[in-house]
């Protein structure tokens, strides 16, 4: 999405300053090398997959403690890091429900060893890292259309935070949440809102889908990204950072990459078991896997 930029707010109605060349392309390559490496551990199949965002998780959660504690290994960071690994085994062996309970455990955990410093933020981190994480290893473990369901989150999610970021940096405007995130405008959020709808069609066309009730799952979705990036954006502001690391170049962390798949790959797998928790990925395409409506 929309870079967070200063801390000092701009002037209403702003054209955000445009990005010098070497950072769009070194930005793009370190997006490029990342979808790519997704894209072929989703391929691979749930184990292959669960590695790699299992360690995307431990990543983000290293991030965490760096935000909320400045950073070094200490115990919560490393009942983090089991309970998100144990979660995200648990998952990709079956077990999903269980894992959620390990993080719930890993989380009460985390708030007594933290008590007297920042306790709830401190132990927000494992559910931050550890429900996403969960969620879709386990809706990539639904077959057939588990792979199916994986790619259609984290290409609404993509093309929503491109959108974003390329309308908002293009057309300016008002902006959304100068309070939180200065650099961030409506015509940003309305340009990914419609990359999400567009998206989305898009994907159920080319696999033969519900083109209405999947674009309008998209642009839902897409509403929940910006959300979410708005969350950390939050976040960051309140502990005056602009990235919480520089793991990812371009991009910052790993958590300034992924803070709108969060709690959009949460509220999918909410909405795949609210429908068929037997076919979660099944049902969030809109019965994909029988050939659609």
């Amino acid at each position: 999405m929309q870079d967070d930029g200063t801390l000092a707010p701009p002037p209403d109605d702003f054209v955000p300053p445009k990005p010098d060349a070497s950072h769009v392309a070194l930005r793009t390559a370190s997006a490029i090398g990342l979808a790519i490496i997704a894209f072929a551990a989703a391929w691979g199949g749930v184990l292959p997959f669960a590695g790699f965002v299992l360690a995307v998780a431990l990543f983000m959660s290293w991030e965490w403690c760096g935000v909320v504690r400045g950073g070094g290994v200490d115990a919560a960071l490393v009942v983090q890091g089991l309970a998100v690994a144990a979660a995200t085994a648990l998952a990709a062996l079956g077990f999903a429900a269980l894992g959620v309970a390990v993080l719930v455990i890993g989380t009460i955990i985390v708030l007594a060893l933290e008590f007297g410093g920042r306790p709830i933020l401190s132990a927000a981190g494992v559910l931050y890292a550890g429900l996403p994480a969960v969620a879709l290893v386990w809706l990539r473990s639904d077959e057939p259309t588990g792979f199916e369901a994986v790619l259609f989150i984290v290409l609404v999610v993509v093309a929503t935070d491109t959108l974003a970021f390329a309308t908002g940096r293009l057309a300016g405007g008002p902006r959304l949440a100068p309070a939180i995130s200065p650099n961030k405008t409506w015509s940003g959020f309305l340009g990914g809102i419609t990359a999400a709808g567009l998206a989305a069609a898009g994907f159920a066309t080319a696999l033969n889908g519900p083109v209405g009730l999947l674009a309008a799952t998209g642009i839902a979705m897409g509403i929940i990204a910006q959300l979410g990036d708005l969350a950390e954006s939050a976040m960051k502001r309140s502990f005056h950072i602009k990235d919480v690391s520089q793991l990812l170049p371009g991009h910052g962390g790993f958590m300034d990459r992924m803070d709108g798949l969060v709690p959009v790959a949460v509220a999918a797998a909410l909405v795949g078991l609210f429908l068929d928790p037997h076919a979660p990925a099944g049902a969030l395409l809109a019965g994909l896997s029988r050939g659609g409506p």
